[in-house]
């Protein structure tokens, strides 16, 4: 029997999720999963502020309070689904000493290293691309890929988050011709020995469909990148979510494992 894990959930610490970490645990249950990772989004470390955005990420009072919770409900659970302490991690890559430095005070199994904004602003403003030339179009999407391309480089991270998530509420993001960045990026990634994650939040969003594209899974397949999942649910109910569909895609594209990670060690699950 295969093992099914979810590596990516949050809950209302977040500020934009609904539920309690246990709800997840229960819905990762019915959903059949062997393996859930709880994975919300870390504090703003790098500003002066307790909670500097407040439906958007923790607050840092919390981050402690977040962690022993994850590992009294991995002992609780034990026997009935293994509860992975994860965290998705925003990369700045002017705090990221400050960012490894919190990390490595606390058991983590993995951490997910995702771009939520460039050139301070957010990934998902659609208003970030009106009235910009193609040249500063293809600038901005370069910017991005470069963004995780270091991340990826950092030691940071086991994960990467939704690498192409800039698409969400602009799908016209795809059709931006920036080739070179994407599989510049993906070797990168392949050599950094680290996963990227398909994430089927994406139908949320505008673009619809999961993060990355099948295009962009059929290039890392090719730079020899690993891949594991993430429901990204924001809601118990979404755990899991087409799993199935997506182990199913990547075996048709040529993948023959997936991955995920306990202790920060690769766990390879043929599929």
């Amino acid at each position: 029997m295969t093992t099914k894990f979810d590596l990516h959930t949050h809950h209302f610490r977040c500020g934009h999720a609904d539920g309690n970490i246990e709800d997840y645990i229960q819905a990762g249950i019915q959903a059949g999963l062997q393996v859930i990772g709880i994975s919300d989004h870390s504090p703003y470390f790098g500003s002066p502020e307790d909670q500097a955005q407040p439906r958007i990420a923790m607050a840092k009072s919390e981050f402690a309070n977040y962690i022993h919770e994850v590992l009294r409900l991995k002992t609780k659970y034990e026997g009935q689904i293994d509860v992975l302490l994860g965290v998705e991690s925003d990369f700045f890559p002017e705090h990221a000493s400050l960012y490894q430095q919190i990390y490595a005070e606390y058991p983590f199994d993995y951490v997910i290293g995702s771009v939520h904004q460039t050139e301070g602003v957010s990934i998902f403003n659609k208003n970030r691309w009106k009235g910009l030339t193609t040249a500063r179009m293809i600038e901005a999407k370069n910017i991005y890929y470069g963004m995780i391309r270091d991340s990826a480089s950092s030691g940071m991270f086991q994960i990467l988050g939704h690498i192409d998530a800039m698409k969400g509420n602009y799908p016209e993001f795809s059709n931006i011709e920036a080739h070179t960045a994407i599989d510049e990026t993906l070797r990168v990634i392949g050599e950094s020995g680290i996963a990227i994650e398909i994430n089927t939040s994406g139908k949320t969003k505008l673009s619809g469909g999961w993060y990355p594209s099948d295009d962009i899974l059929e290039r890392a397949l090719f730079h020899h990148v690993d891949v594991t999942f993430g429901s990204d649910a924001h809601v118990p109910s979404r755990v899991g979510d087409e799993w199935e569909q997506v182990r199913d895609r990547l075996k048709q594209i040529g993948f023959t494992s997936w991955v995920y990670y306990k202790q920060k060690q690769k766990q390879i699950v043929q599929l």
